[in-house]
């Protein structure tokens, strides 16, 4: 078969990209375009890992063919801070100590990114709720919990 061309926005920059029909775009942003934050934990969309933001849809970008994106907005968790800047929601995992091997943290780090733009002062609950397709095996989830959070906090302005 042949590649197929695709132009999309990714992290607000405009990209093209050739891909295999049947190349995940997981595989397109880690081995094409090098936007290796996402990771692959399942590839069965269970862990959350590769967790994008497609057209503002949370989707696990191991489900999402590459060829399928075309026009579409996404953005990974290189465009959620930078090194400078920091996003709340990356800062407060750090401070809370809410991580351990990576795996997870950068799906983690888009979907509570996500929430806390839908929802600027979630409870625990629906906290716990929306990061439900977020697998960690290292650390236990109340740390994260307890870094999205403080993060929300921050963001609305409240005193931590």
């Amino acid at each position: 078969m042949s590649k197929i061309h695709i132009s999309t926005r990714i992290n607000g920059d405009e990209v093209e990209y050739l891909c295999e029909p049947s190349e995940t775009l997981l595989d397109v942003l880690r081995d094409r375009l090098n936007l290796t934050g996402a990771k692959e934990g399942c590839g069965t969309g269970d862990c959350g890992a590769c967790s994008v933001m497609l057209d503002g849809r949370l989707v696990c970008s191991c489900l999402v063919l590459g060829a399928e994106v075309e026009g579409s907005a996404i953005e990974t968790v290189e465009g959620v801070g930078t090194l400078d800047a920091l996003h709340p929601v990356q800062r407060h995992i750090l401070e809370h100590a809410a991580l351990q091997c990576g795996i997870c943290t950068p799906g983690i780090v888009v979907a509570a990114k996500a929430l806390l733009e839908k929802n600027a002062d979630p409870s625990e609950s629906e906290i716990r709720y929306w990061l439900a397709g977020n697998l960690c095996r290292c650390t236990g989830y109340d740390k994260i919990i307890r870094a999205v959070q403080a993060a929300a906090a921050e963001m609305r302005g409240a005193q931590i």
